[in-house]
């Protein structure tokens, strides 16, 4: 509803039509008549439209944010509009100013129906966005504002920036280097980026400067000047859909909204079990992108190398150190690694990785030699790569949704760490080796995600029920989105059919999708659950048979 001298949308939309465009306003969340029925009337908008998701961290679980459900009312805004019968859906376009730029930029990345975008006042290399409606988990971890304003190219876009405001070096940072990414695809003039000499806002020469390009791309008008007509607003009241303020009796309250989605994602999860082969493979093409992205993995795999310090040689085994790094990354993921004596890098090699949450300690004594469980490996003349330590746990909130936009979650890490060790062991001298994780503790649930990545997993399911919320919101284990890839079990099916045992499973454990996957991949064999803990000796007599189960 605003107009005033700083922005006003009934001007921006009035202009639009006076060029021959339909134009569609709608509501952020919160705001006008997009709010909820237990919302204070006497509350401000902006209150309101923060409020969203915001009370329980459980949510997270299930990717529910206030800009997961602004941005799903923006691809319905474009469904609403393509479905009209005097609409044109090859030139639907977008713009919005500081949150709407965000929503603007970010409708234009996910969604390739818009032939045109303007964000204004947003596209930033410094300040990335203000409120929860402009973070999200994961969303800038590896990417910044200008890289997602970018995914548009080569469709046409026009960034407004002020010089009163983060975008005030657009002509001299953003702009050029969202011009680079458009010349790749030999689109330079499909890119045009101003500045103008106000604060952060979408005022009348900002307006004009779209409407420009807008004439431009959407209705092949001359690249010429184009000036905002004199307008009038309709009132307020005439403009809303419910102006007293009621919803509809049925109107649904914020905790029934969160419920509805949570049945909806529970419902699509159940449809996607596999019963045959078809649908593993339909499975895996759903699951295996939403695996990645959920856990901030490298999309494509990261390269490693491995650098090794020779330690000791004994009548039972050689010891050296490994080192894994990531490429562009210092940090160093460390492997304590045992050969048996007398071993070949023959085709039928393994190499257990071994980790928990202790680190080494878990699997040696103090002198560095092997013990328990390692030990048990070797004497059966089986390769042991024992992973030395993981960093303590951080002391940031990762429960907030601003941390989560731009950092990895501790169990993100973990995850992370574990698929590059898995690739970094498979690559190390023997390259026919078989990489069989095998995590305790925690480390066994990390192990879970990691499976895709291993040649065999035995994960100690540390006997957390699955079901438990409250379970996965533990420091090591949470990380928002995980039920929206089957929690643990997503990724160990994206793993079938390669060898999986899973101990020490709670009760309440239901192996029915696991069971369903790798009996529709012929591999009923390659799965195994038990309640108990497995010893030493039971996982031992496991890995040993692996070679039967290829």
């Amino acid at each position: 509803m605003a107009d005033t001298a700083d922005g006003s949308i009934a001007a921006r939309c009035i202009n639009f039509a006076r060029q021959g465009m339909i134009a569609f306003s709608y509501d952020m969340v919160g705001y006008n008549d997009t709010h909820f029925p237990e919302s204070p009337a006497t509350t401000d908008f902006y209150k309101v439209h923060r409020d969203f998701g915001t009370n329980d961290p459980a949510n997270l679980l299930w990717s529910i944010s206030l800009m997961g459900l602004q941005t799903w009312n923006s691809i319905r805004a474009l469904d609403f509009l393509e479905s009209l019968p005097d609409v044109d859906k090859h030139r639907l376009a977008c713009t919005g100013a500081s949150g709407g730029g965000t929503q603007t930029f970010i409708l234009g990345a996910i969604d390739n129906r818009l032939a045109a975008q303007a964000p204004v006042v947003m596209v930033s290399h410094t300040m990335q966005g203000g409120c929860g409606c402009e973070n999200m988990p994961g969303l800038r971890i590896d990417y910044s504002n200008m890289e997602i304003a970018a995914a548009a190219a080569p469709r046409p876009q026009i960034m407004v920036a002020a010089t009163g405001d983060w975008t005030k070096t657009m002509l001299e940072t953003e702009g050029p280097a969202v011009q680079h990414i458009y010349d790749l695809f030999q689109a330079t003039n499909q890119l045009r980026y101003v500045r103008f000499n106000f604060n952060h806002n979408y005022n009348q020469t900002s307006r004009e400067a779209v409407y420009q390009w807008f004439d431009k791309w959407l209705l092949a008008q001359p690249d010429a000047t184009a000036k905002e007509l004199t307008y009038k607003k309709e009132p307020d009241a005439d403009l809303r859909v419910f102006p007293d303020g009621k919803l509809p009796s049925d109107a649904l309250s914020q905790s029934e909204l969160i419920k509805c989605l949570i049945k909806d994602h529970q419902s699509r999860l159940q449809k996607l079990e596999p019963k045959d082969k078809a649908g593993w493979q339909q499975y895996k093409e759903i699951m295996e992108p939403a695996w990645k992205r959920t856990l901030q993995l490298e999309f494509p795999k990261a390269s490693t190398h491995t650098a090794q310090s020779f330690i000791k040689k004994t009548e039972a085994y050689s010891s050296e150190w490994l080192e894994i790094d990531r490429v562009g990354e210092e940090l160093k993921l460390k492997l304590l690694h045992f050969t048996p004596t007398g071993t070949n890098s023959s085709p039928s090699l393994i190499t257990v990785v071994l980790a928990d949450p202790q680190g080494k300690s878990a699997f040696c004594d103090e002198s560095g030699e092997p013990i328990g469980l390692a030990k048990q490996l070797l004497d059966q003349k089986i390769d042991v790569a024992i992973v030395a330590g993981f960093p303590n746990l951080p002391t940031h909130d990762q429960y907030s949704i601003f941390y989560s936009t731009y950092n990895r979650t501790y169990l993100q890490e973990r995850v992370r760490d574990l698929i590059t060790i898995c690739h970094g062991v498979g690559n190390h001298s023997f390259k026919s080796t078989r990489v069989v994780l095998c995590g305790t503790g925690h480390a066994g649930l990390w192990s879970m995600l990691a499976a895709p990545a291993a040649n065999g997993v035995i994960a100690d399911c540390a006997q957390l029920d699955f079901a438990d919320d409250k379970s996965l919101l533990a420091p090591d284990l949470f990380c928002p989105g995980l039920r929206n890839i089957d929690t643990f079990t997503g990724a160990a099916m994206l793993a079938a059919p390669k060898p999986l045992i899973l101990h020490n499973v709670a009760a309440t454990f239901s192996a029915q999708k696991l069971q369903s996957a790798y009996r529709a991949l012929d591999a009923v064999k390659k799965f195994k659950t038990e309640n108990t803990r497995l010893n030493d000796a039971q996982i031992v007599n496991w890995i040993t048979k692996l070679n039967d189960l290829k």
